[in-house]
């Protein structure tokens, strides 16, 4: 079992004019921002982002406060699920550089005191890397890398998978390799088979590749599906996997994910042992240079007390509550539970974490409307602990519209379905970043980009959104200063939804304190801000959302506070 490493240290932020000190780890409040590689910029004109479009822009990322970039897979791949079936961990893939373009991203992001993160996937492989083809040919070392199981024949002759085991990306989760003559568990796409994490020669490789990266300068990675790592030993049911029962949702298909409840596949307590042994890595190499490395992990869907359990093995379980609970049809009482529900699950000296957005999820303009993004924006930087913000969500980015015959998301693929894909089709809120009004949005000077572009990104764009009088790009620059202050970054917290439109949140340090407010609904709302103990007299806005039709500096009085439709505020009592 790893040993608890805590690194803090003493910093000193502006209040009043006067220098406060707090103790508290560079991470525990940082501001990291999620970018998916292939659809950052372009700089080598093929139509996919590289490693020098990042490197390119880190001025821009610096003026927004970022402490830590995220990238998502870099290692090479044959890019069937995107760099989420990796063929060799310790290669950068050809299209987004070399080791030599990382290696220079790592010195540059530090020149701007910006950390560079790594998204990791510990779970599957591609069935395309040597260590996949050795175990296919029944190489000895290799021979149980992978979870392989006996299929049956039926009574027709028909071969079959040896249980019912249903992938998340639909259908089967078992596939038959011939040359093997077996079938391999791969609980996502067909290409993706399962590492079988209870050989423990697997977990020692992990664990190697992952110092690898460590000593390259990386300051951490964000683990995904840690959930699935492991499933239920096949010997504790007489050497084969059993069924999983069926879940009783309706309106599911048997090729469903959601048709079974997925007992033996996923959340197991074994999967915490795993990850906890990969912690025990990060803290080996953060006791060298006392500078913590960061491990963030992915398991979602989980329910929230499996999901916090991760506190401890890792520094952020990743919090996905405001972009899975809160739907259009939410209300202000709906957006209380949902952060009041974290807040309390997780362990109370453990900093929380909020995000409203990434890869795989509808962007805030598409889930909701457009006229909230500054909202969620004001959620994701001004509430406690550290905010993950997904590239594009700075300039209120919609999802892109990408046609049938455009898809290249496996899962969509794999519905076979032209019509419907659109409700699990992810590369909308993959399309490539809008940076200026230019042709193919300023993204690569190229003829051609891997996704469409995004349509109306003339008047949707980075550029134009910087020099603008006021945009989402800066009001989330404001949001990004104002978090640095002591109320946001070690301040108490207390939420309120004021009536069913209105959510407000309280951040107070010492004598500073602010009211966070919300209007969720489409009309005009009047509240009361003196319900919060100690709010009275005059509140001076320090930031409001794009649509609203007050400024930096107004004055408005915490006992009549007016909102129009979608107005969003951050307001500082005056004291």
């Amino acid at each position: 079992m790893w040993q608890l490493v805590t690194i803090v240290a003493t910093v000193s932020v502006a209040h009043g004019g006067q220098e406060v000190a707090f103790t508290q780890d560079w991470w525990e409040s940082a501001l990291i921002y999620q970018i998916y590689v292939r659809s950052f910029l372009d700089t080598d004109g093929d139509g996919v982002g590289d490693i020098r479009g990042i490197i390119s822009r880190l001025p821009q990322l610096s003026e927004l406060n970022i402490d830590a970039i995220c990238l998502s897979p870099i290692f090479k791949s044959p890019q069937n699920d995107f760099g989420f079936d990796i063929s060799d961990y310790y290669s950068i893939h050809s299209e987004f550089g070399t080791s030599f373009d990382f290696e220079e991203l790592i010195r540059e992001a530090q020149k701007k005191n910006i950390k560079v993160l790594l998204d990791f996937v510990p779970n599957h492989t591609s069935n395309e890397s040597d260590w996949f083809r050795r175990a296919v040919s029944r190489d000895e070392y290799y021979f149980d890398w992978y979870v392989w199981g006996e299929g049956y024949l039926d009574t027709t002759g028909q071969r079959r998978p040896p249980n019912n085991w249903i992938s998340v990306f639909r259908k089967s989760a078992w596939e038959y390799e011939a040359n093997r003559g077996q079938y391999y568990l791969h609980q996502f796409a067909k290409h993706q088979p399962d590492l079988n994490f209870r050989n423990p020669v697997v977990v020692d490789e992990l664990k190697t590749i992952i110092k690898f990266w460590l000593e390259k300068g990386v300051a951490g990675m964000k683990m995904s599906s840690v959930n699935h790592l492991l499933e239920v030993d096949k010997d504790s049911f007489g050497g084969r996997f059993p069924d999983e029962p069926r879940s009783g949702k309706v309106g599911l298909e048997e090729h469903d994910y959601k048709y079974l409840s997925h007992i033996y596949t996923k959340d197991l307590k074994e999967s915490y042992d795993v990850v906890s042994q990969f912690r025990e890595v990060f803290d080996s190499i953060a006791l060298r240079d006392n500078v913590t490395r960061l491990l963030l992990t992915e398991s979602s869907p989980s329910n929230i007390k499996n999901l916090v359990r991760y506190y401890g093995e890792s520094q952020i379980p990743v919090n996905f509550a405001l972009i899975d609970d809160f739907r259009k049809e939410s209300d202000a009482r709906d957006l209380k539970f949902i952060i009041d529900r974290w807040m309390t699950y997780k362990p109370q000296d453990k900093p929380a974490n909020w995000m409203s957005g990434n890869q795989d999820k509808a962007r805030v303009a598409t889930r909701l409307r457009p006229e909230l993004v500054d909202a969620f924006n004001m959620l994701v930087l001004l509430l406690p602990g550290v905010a993950i913000s997904y590239m594009g969500e700075e300039i209120g980015m919609q999802n892109g519209n990408v046609a049938w015959v455009q898809t290249k998301d496996p899962l969509a693929c794999n519905t076979d379905d032209p019509i419907n894909f659109v409700e699990v089709n992810r590369d909308g809120a993959r399309t490539p970043y809008q940076w200026s009004s230019e042709r193919k949005a300023g993204f690569t000077k190229g003829h051609e980009t891997w996704l469409p572009i995004g349509e109306g990104y003339e008047n949707l764009n980075a550029e134009d959104q910087r020099s603008a009088a006021q945009s989402h790009y800066l009001v989330y620059r404001t949001l990004s200063n104002l978090r640095k202050r002591p109320a946001f970054r070690a301040g108490r917290f207390e939420s309120k939804a004021l009536n069913r439109d209105v959510f407000a949140f309280k951040r107070w340090y010492q004598d500073d304190t602010y009211i966070v407010i919300v209007n969720l609904g489409r009309s005009l709302n009047i509240v009361n801000l003196t319900s919060f103990d100690l709010v009275f007299g005059q509140m001076e806005v320090e930031a409001s959302s794009t649509l609203s039709s007050r400024s930096i500096n107004d004055h408005i009085h915490a006992n009549h506070v007016d909102l129009a439709a979608d107005e969003a505020l951050v307001l500082r009592m005056m004291v």
